[in-house]
């Protein structure tokens, strides 16, 4: 049962996909602009609902349960109220102005903003890489956590491979991806965000009834592990709770959502997201987090897979589970297909043109080269999903604080007119450097701070990069009026 429930769920998601296609032919199956972008058409509600989707993969659902499993309540302290104030934030700082820019010079990816801004492909190409680079780990997390998932919830009776769930969830995104683009992606994402935190909301009812009701389960967990209801235990633990607001500065810089930045209709389109996105983050984070914490009770040695995961099949009938299996794949999934279009249009937009054999034939299919570099991705996904063993937490914190590189340069983009292109290349090449030697110091283990200090890596890397890049800014020659023109008018 709980098979055919998630066959039904994935079969309705290819079905919506290809509906909003139809919906928006003329739009997604034109041009470029249409297939990467939607047109540039995407209202309040959608760009909310794909805004929060796109950030809520498996790194909130299964990581962040298996870390209130870990840490207790601290989880919250880390990462939800930080994205709750600082997400919200670069929509308004760094989103809005990077639309209006967009729609002007006709942006689709940050390289070609990068490129425009500072004059200087090499940057833009420079920015390419580093971003494939990070995303490639973070679209894992999904891959491997779907696969992970669904055979944890089937259970081990049927002896389930991980691989049938991943290459299930890749091929369903390849084919509403394939069909609709930006279009499907973010009607999709809409359905499936809805979903998932309904989902999570019922998870938490059904789970926390198995457990006696929440009062008399949170009554024992505290009287078992009474350390998990700590907000901190050292003068190490406020430093990592401190150091943390730098991860979510990351999100800002994610090639998927410069991409639903600039699919956006109107700048008053992000007002919903600023207003709005603190409430989702309370609505999934809540669960997840006290669920897994909550995960103690059944599993007080140490959890086989994900808690999360775990308590759904132990407290849910199969119908039940199926349901909740959904759920997790729509939370998943809602990452897995922008951040796969996002990759689809940088190598068609930023790599392909660059690449004789290439440039001719992209040019005028546009459309066409994006949806085979998507399939191509994927493939390359899938087989790394396989030999990969990172834990989802750790793939993310590492992903997302490798990212946060960008964001000194991202913001010194849009608001100091001084910053230079070989600023902003000593920029990101001091934070991909300093990021390099801090994953290969730490060999991607999950919690790892800076010489066990509570300083998270996403913190040195920031400052390094804003170092580099104000320094050497300061001492190349300024950029000239007409380069500053379109991009500070009346500023």
């Amino acid at each position: 049962m709980t098979l055919l429930v998630v066959s039904a769920y994935l079969a309705a998601v290819i079905g919506i996909g290809l509906v909003a296609r139809r919906f928006g032919a003329r739009g997604s199956a034109g041009g470029g602009e249409g297939y990467f972008l939607a047109g540039r058409s995407i209202g309040p509600f959608v760009l909310l609902m794909t805004l929060f989707g796109t950030n809520m993969t498996a790194f909130t659902i299964l990581g962040a349960s298996g870390e209130g499993y870990r840490q207790g309540m601290r989880v919250f302290a880390l990462m939800a109220t930080n994205s709750a104030v600082v997400i919200p934030m670069t929509f308004l700082v760094i989103g809005v102005p990077l639309w209006r820019l967009g729609k002007r010079h006709g942006f689709a990816t940050q390289a070609e903003f990068f490129t425009a801004r500072y004059g200087s492909p090499g940057l833009g190409l420079l920015v390419l890489g580093a971003s494939l680079l990070w995303l490639v780990p973070y679209v894992l997390i999904g891959v491997q956590g779907g696969g992970a998932a669904l055979a944890t919830i089937v259970g081990p009776d049927l002896d389930f491979p991980v691989w049938v769930g991943s290459l299930a969830m890749c091929l369903v995104v390849l084919a509403y991806l394939v069909a609709g683009g930006m279009r499907s992606t973010a009607i999709v994402n809409t359905f499936q965000t809805l979903v998932f935190m309904l989902v999570a909301g019922l998870a938490f009812l059904v789970i926390t009834e198995g457990l006696g009701g929440f009062p008399a389960a949170a009554g024992r967990l505290r009287a078992a592990s009474p350390e998990l209801f700590e907000l901190s235990r050292s003068p190490r633990d406020w430093i990592q709770i401190a150091t943390y607001l730098f991860v979510p500065l990351s999100t800002s810089c994610f090639p998927h959502i410069f991409s639903h930045w600039m699919s956006a209709r109107s700048a008053s389109a992000f007002r919903l997201s600023v207003l709005a996105y603190p409430a989702c983050i309370a609505v999934v984070w809540f669960p997840s987090v006290v669920l897994g914490a909550l995960g103690r009770l059944e599993a007080p040695d140490g959890a086989a897979g994900p808690i999360i995961i775990l308590l759904i099949r132990e407290h849910a009938g199969s119908l039940l589970a199926g349901c909740l299996a959904a759920g997790v794949f729509a939370a998943i999934m809602s990452s897995l297909d922008s951040q796969t279009l996002s990759v689809g249009t940088m190598m068609t937009r930023d790599a392909a043109p660059r690449l004789a054999f290439l440039a001719r034939w992209v040019k005028g299919r546009e459309a066409l080269a994006g949806r085979l570099f998507v399939l191509l991705f994927l493939l390359v996904v899938f087989g790394l999903s396989l030999v990969s063993s990172q834990t989802v937490f750790s793939l993310g914190v590492w992903a997302l604080s490798g990212f946060s590189t960008l964001f000194p340069i991202l913001f010194a983009s849009l608001y100091w007119k001084r910053a230079t292109a070989a600023g902003a290349a000593a920029g990101v090449l001091a934070g991909l450097s300093v990021w390099a030697f801090l994953f290969w110091s730490s060999r991607g283990a999950p919690g790892w701070t800076i010489a066990d200090s509570g300083v998270e890596p996403a913190a040195a890397i920031v400052l390094a990069s804003t170092a580099a890049l104000v320094g050497v800014s300061l001492l190349t020659r300024p950029p000239g009026r007409d380069r500053l023109a379109g991009f500070f008018a009346g500023r």
